[in-house]
C-alpha cells in the first residue's frame, strides 16, 4: 500500500453515527465477518489484498455469475487497462430487474418515482419495469438492434427513459446516454463518435414550465449523423411530433406484436455496458466506456458499504442521464432492491419548497443534494426551515463540488436538525463513482470526507509524485472494478489523461488534503488552481469566505495574470435579495481575515447571475476565458438561463 488510509476522528466531527445506524449497517457486518473492527484496518486489508476483497464483497453485495470468473484482476496490460473477473458471464439488467421482480417481497414496490418539471408524478413497481424492459428490449431487437450496437438515449430521467437503458443492457447491446441539454451539434457529435445505430429520446421536455422540443433537436442531430438508422420517441410530455414514416418509430408500440421472450443477454464481466461521454474545455468529447461487472460492484460498493443503502430506501436526486450520476442512481440503487425518485428540472420550480415536498409526499430516505442547490435554496427557505414532514430522512449525499461552510452547516443544523449525515461523495465518471465518500458508520466534520472508498489506495501527491504537504493532487495508486476501460476508440488519449503524470498512478484532476484530525477535503478542480506569490489555493476557501458574508449569495473565484505575484484573485458574486449596492471593502476585508489579506480578492465584481452548467456547476474555466477575452471551449453544457455574457470582461473595466 502506498496512499493514505486515514480516516477522520471523531474529536472534530460534529456528527456521529447512533446505534441504530450502526447496527443497520451492511458494511459494519460484513467486516465483523470479514474479521475487522475498524474502518482504517478493514480500508489497508483492502488495498493489501485486493483478490480476496473485490471477490469476498461481490459475494456479499449479491452479484450472480451465470459462468464462473477465472481471475479477478488480469492486469497485463499495466494498471491503466486491467480486466476483472475474468470469464465471469452475467448482466446489469438482470440483477437491477428481473431477481427483484421474481421476488414476492419486493416484485410489487415501486422500483422508480418521477417527478416531473410541472409537479406530475407516476412510477413503475418492479413487476412493470420488467414487462416495460422486456418488451422495449423486443422492439429494439426488431429494429436490428444487437449484440454490441451502440444505441442513444436523449430524454430526461424518467421511468421510461430508465427502462430504455434496462433494455439495451438486457441484449447485450451498448447505451449512450446523452445530456437532455444538448443542442443538436454536441448530439450528433456524440452519436457520430460511437457509431450509434438507434437514437431514443423524447417528443419534448420542460425547464420551469419552458417546453423544450428534443424530438426536434433529435431530428436536426440525424442529418448530421449518418449511422443512425431509426429514431424511438418516448411520449414524455404530450407535445406534437411528426414522426418520420420508415425511420421513427413510437417508444409506446415497439415490441406489442408479440409476447416473443427476450433472453437475457449473457455478457463477460468486462463487455461494456455505458459509453457516457464527457466535456472537455478543448478537443473531442471522451467516451467513457463502463463494463457490465464494473458497474455493478462499484456502485453496489458506493451505495452499499458508504450510503447503506438497502431495499427499504427510497433516493430522491435531481441527476440526468447524460451524466455520470443519472446510469449511476439506476445501478446504485435499483441494484439492492430499493426505490429511486427521478426528479425532472430543478429543486425550485415549480414551487420554492419542491425538495422539501418531495420528501413529503414519497417519504424518501435519502436526498442527494449538491452545494449548489443547498445554496439556492437556503436564501430561499424560511429561516426556521421548511414546514414540511422530513423525518423519514436518514441522511443526504452530496457531490458535484467542493462545500462553502456556511452552507453546509445549513443544511445539517437547519433541514437536518443535526441528525443527519451529509455524506460527501467526489468521483467522477472515469472511475464509475466515488474515490473518497462519508460513511454511515463514520464521524463526519463540516465538508469533509470521512476517507478512501474501499479498495482504493488513495493519495494527494505534489507534482513530482512525493507526498504533498498540505494541498495537493487526488491520487490512486491502484486499479479498481468501475474505473473506465478507456475511452471509446481512443485509448492513447485515456493513457495521457489519467497515467502519465505520476507513473502507474491515477492522477484524478481534484485538489485534495488531508487535515490533522484525518478528514479530508477537495478544494476544487486542478486546473482551477490558483497560485498567488508562489502559494497555491483552490477557489473552494476563498469562494467560503465570500458566501459567509451577508451580503453574497453566491461565489466563483478566479486567478488572472500578475506581473509582481503570477496571479491574482478575481470574484464574481451575486447578491442576496434586497441587497445593494455591494461593500466591496467590507466583503474583502471579511475573506482576508479568513483566509488571509495574500489570498484576498483584487477585485470583487457583482453579477446578476453566474455561468453555470445545466445541473448546477459553475463554470469556473468559462468565466475567465471570458473575462480574459480567451476561447471558452466546449460550452455545450452551459445553461442559457445563465448565459456567459453576463460575466465583464477584462477589457471593459
Amino acid at each position: 500500500m502506498k496512499g493514505i488510509s486515514t480516516f477522520g476522528r471523531k474529536d472534530s466531527a460534529v456528527w456521529h453515527p447512533d446505534a441504530a445506524t450502526l447496527a443497520r449497517s451492511r458494511l459494519r457486518r460484513a467486516m465483523a465477518e470479514w474479521g475487522h473492527d475498524g474502518l482504517e484496518d478493514f480500508h489497508r486489508a483492502t488495498v493489501r489484498d485486493p483478490a480476496r476483497f473485490w471477490a469476498a464483497a461481490a459475494k456479499d453485495l449479491g452479484i450472480t455469475f451465470t459462468a464462473p470468473w477465472r481471475q479477478v484482476c488480469d492486469d497485463s496490460r499495466g494498471k491503466a487497462f486491467p480486466r476483472w473477473f475474468t470469464g465471469g458471464r452475467l448482466n446489469a439488467s438482470w440483477h437491477c430487474v428481473d431477481r427483484h421482480a421474481a421476488n414476492p417481497a419486493l416484485a410489487d414496490k415501486p422500483a422508480l418515482i418521477f417527478e416531473g418539471d410541472g409537479g406530475e408524478s407516476r412510477s413503475l413497481t418492479y413487476r412493470d419495469l420488467l414487462a416495460q424492459v422486456v418488451r422495449v428490449a423486443r422492439g429494439l431487437r426488431d429494429l436490428g438492434i444487437r449484440r454490441g450496437d451502440r444505441v442513444g438515449v436523449f430524454a430526461p430521467v424518467s421511468p421510461e427513459a430508465m427502462a430504455t437503458l434496462l433494455a439495451v443492457a438486457r441484449l447485450g447491446a451498448i447505451a449512450v446516454p446523452a445530456f437532455s441539454g444538448y443542442g443538436h451539434e454536441p448530439l450528433a457529435a456524440r452519436l457520430n463518435a460511437c457509431g450509434a445505430k438507434l437514437l431514443v429520446t423524447v417528443d419534448a421536455t420542460s425547464r420551469r414550465g419552458k417546453t423544450v422540443p428534443m424530438k426536434d433537436i433529435a431530428d436536426l442531430a440525424l442529418d448530421l449523423a449518418p449511422t443512425v438508422e431509426s429514431l424511438v420517441v418516448i411520449r414524455h410530455s404530450g407535445h406534437p411530433v411528426r414522426l418520420l414514416q420508415g425511420r421513427d418509430h413510437d417508444w409506446g408500440e415497439i415490441g406489442t406484436g408479440s409476447d416473443a421472450p427476450v433472453p437475457v443477454a449473457e455478457m463477460e464481466s468486462n463487455d461494456p455496458l455505458l459509453i457516457i461521454f464527457t466535456s472537455g474545455t478543448t478537443g473531442q468529447p471522451k467516451g467513457i466506456v463502463h463494463s457490465h461487472l464494473g458497474y455493478l460492484l462499484k456502485p453496489g460498493i458506493d451505495f452499499g458499504y458508504a450510503f447503506d443503502v438497502q431495499d427499504d430506501d427510497r433516493i430522491a436526486w435531481i441527476a440526468d442521464l447524460g451524466w455520470m450520476l443519472g446510469p449511476l442512481m439506476l445501478y446504485g440503487i435499483l441494484q439492492f432492491g430499493a426505490t429511486a425518485i427521478c426528479m425532472e428540472g430543478l429543486p425550485d420550480h415549480p414551487e420554492p419548497n419542491r425538495f422539501w415536498r418531495v420528501v413529503e409526499r414519497h417519504r424518501a430516505t435519502i436526498l442527494g443534494i449538491a452545494p449548489t442547490a443547498a445554496r439556492g435554496l437556503k436564501t430561499i427557505t424560511p429561516a426556521e426551515g421548511p414546514g414540511e414532514d422530513l423525518s423519514s430522512l436518514r441522511g443526504f449525499i452530496s457531490t458535484g463540488e467542493a462545500w462553502d461552510i456556511p452552507t453546509w452547516h445549513w443544511l445539517f443544523e437547519v433541514i437536518g436538525q443535526k441528525r443527519l449525515p451529509i455524506l460527501n461523495y467526489t468521483g467522477g465518471t472515469e472511475t464509475g463513482g466515488g474515490i473518497l465518500s462519508g460513511y454511515t458508520i463514520a464521524p463526519i466534520a463540516p465538508g469533509s470526507f470521512a476517507g478512501p472508498l474501499p479498495g482504493q489506495d488513495a493519495d494527494v501527491l505534489a507534482p513530482d509524485g512525493t507526498r504533498a504537504e498540505g494541498i495537493g493532487e487526488l491520487s490512486v495508486h491502484n486499479g479498481w472494478p468501475g474505473m473506465t476501460h478507456g475511452f471509446w476508440d481512443d485509448e492513447d488519449r485515456y493513457f495521457r489523461t489519467y497515467w502519465t503524470q505520476v507513473p502507474d498512478t491515477w492522477v484524478h484532476g481534484d485538489l485534495c488534503s488531508v487535515d490533522a484530525d484525518g478528514h479530508w477535503h477537495i478544494h476544487g478542480r486542478s486546473d482551477d488552481t490558483i497560485k498567488v506569490s508562489g502559494r497555491r489555493i483552490g477557489p473552494a476557501e476563498i469562494e467560503s469566505a465570500l458566501v459567509g458574508h451577508p451580503q453574497i449569495a453566491e461565489a466563483a473565484v478566479i486567478g488572472v495574470p500578475d506581473p509582481d505575484r503570477g496571479q491574482r484573485i478575481v470574484a464574481f458574486v451575486t447578491l442576496k435579495p434586497g441587497v445593494a449596492p455591494l461593500d466591496e471593502k467590507g466583503v474583502a476585508q471579511s475573506v482576508a481575515h479568513a483566509v488571509g489579506k495574500a489570498m484576498a480578492p483584487s477585485a470583487i465584481l457583482a453579477v446578476k447571475l453566474l455561468p453555470k452548467t445545466k445541473n448546477g456547476k459553475i463554470m469556473r474555466r468559462a468565466i475567465r476565458a471570458r473575462y480574459l477575452g480567451e476561447p471558452a471551449g466546449d460550452l455545450s453544457a452551459l445553461d442559457a438561463q445563465t448565459p456567459l455574457d453576463l460575466i465583464p470582461t477584462l477589457t471593459r473595466l
